[in-house]
């Protein structure tokens, strides 16, 4: 009970805080919030101190445009001369036009409204332009704290401090925007380089198992080849009664499939690049090798179950191949993602369909890094050699359940 109340009453970690702060800035609500907010400080603002007419049309207008700032960028135009405004008129800088203004010109530079440069510039100028409202004012009425102007002190640099505090204000702001602008976009350009990237992988994964598969393929094709041939060349000597046309025919049959050989080598020669042309000459794998697969996976730690639902029927090479090699990545994943965990296997016969089934009770796709690795990659393409197709995923009692249907 102790840790459980410890835990409920822990407070959430600063990098926390900020995480949740990040997501709900970038709601559609955010601006809106933010926007009623400031207008009610404003509106409090004003009611503790009084203005002009004008002055109370610039900071409301001020604080209720930050609310399209995010739908509409550009009312940040609106929003920067609205304080500027007030201030021309007032003369003092109110707080919410301040925050006003800083959001205002955040949201040019954060949408890229316009360049940084330009935006700075025009916000120099018409502080210039409040600026010498300001003095002019000061020599027609005087200002507390300033003597009276006379004619050479108006280029005083003194009197031009507003122009370079609001210039500063206005260019930190605009400047945090664009930064923020090039961050996302940086960001946003290293993810669509990864996911292009992770293209790639997948097609080179795709295209290096299809070179497996055409290898494999090609050591049961060249078998069957050559068992012609030598079945055809033996008939002309263990048959003695054969007719000459029969005893050519015989012939070139051996022949064509000799010639057969030849090009399948050919073939083997270009699949097996960097091999240095070496044939393997053990027997593919098949179905009736689960037995000694499952063994094995028991023998490194594993725990696994085997089912054969169904008569066993004898399939074509290239479907016992592909179920063999499906079942024994799925194991491999098995062991590698879920260590530990409790797997089984079903082969299940079907009038026209061999279904595969292969489900662990492990931790489920969180232990997969990648959903879409180069293991699922050769099941779908061996899969999709013989028509048929795999499904990977989570199983409906948890764990991790690889699916795959052959036709044939």
């Amino acid at each position: 009970m102790s840790g459980t109340a410890t835990e409920r009453g822990r407070v959430p970690a600063p990098h926390v805080l900020r995480q949740r702060l990040l997501r709900w800035a970038a709601t559609p609500a955010y601006p809106w919030v933010t926007g009623a907010a400031l207008t009610a400080f404003a509106l409090g603002e004003l009611a503790v101190v009084p203005g002009s007419p004008v002055t109370v049309f610039g900071v409301l207008l001020c604080s209720l445009s930050t609310m399209w700032r995010r739908s509409h960028p550009a009312v940040g135009f609106l929003t920067v001369g609205a304080a500027l405004l007030s201030f021309a008129t007032d003369g003092n800088l109110a707080y919410a036009t301040i925050a006003g203004a800083l959001l205002g010109s955040y949201a040019l530079g954060r949408h890229r409204v316009q360049h940084p440069a330009l935006l700075v510039t025009c916000a120099a100028l018409a502080s210039l332009m409040v600026n010498l409202v300001h003095i002019d004012r000061w020599t027609r009425d005087g200002s507390p704290g300033l003597p009276v102007l006379q004619g050479g002190d108006r280029f005083s640099l003194g009197l031009y401090a507003e122009t370079l505090v609001l210039t500063v204000m206005f260019l930190g702001s605009v400047s945090m925007g664009d930064a923020v602008r090039a961050r996302e976009e940086t960001r946003h350009e290293r993810a669509a380089a990864q996911s292009r990237l992770l293209a790639v992988e997948r097609r080179q994964a795709a295209e290096a198992e299809r070179a497996a598969i055409a290898r494999e393929l090609h050591d049961m094709i060249a078998h069957s080849v050559s068992m012609i041939a030598v079945q055809a060349e033996s008939a002309t000597y263990t048959t003695p009664d054969l007719s000459e046309p029969a005893r050519d025919a015989f012939q070139q049959i051996a022949g064509t499939a000799r010639s057969s050989m030849k090009e399948l080598r050919r073939l083997l020669g270009v699949l097996r690049t960097g091999t240095e042309g070496t044939v393997p000459t053990a027997p593919q794998p098949s179905l009736a090798g689960l037995g000694d697969l499952v063994d094995q996976h028991r023998a490194v730690g594993g725990s696994v179950d085997l089912r054969v639902v169904g008569e066993r029927t004898p399939l074509p090479a290239s479907w016992e191949l592909s179920a063999y090699r499906i079942v024994q990545e799925a194991l491999t994943n098995a062991r590698r993602h879920a260590p530990g965990a409790h797997t089984t296997v079903e082969i299940a016969y079907r009038p026209g369909l061999l279904a595969i089934r292969v489900g662990d009770d492990g931790p489920g796709p969180c232990g997969v890094p990648d959903s879409r690795g180069h293991g699922l990659i050769g099941m779908g393409e061996r899969a999709a050699l013989l028509g048929g197709h795999v499904t990977a995923g989570p199983g409906p009692a948890g764990g991790f359940l690889v699916e795959a249907e052959l036709p044939w």
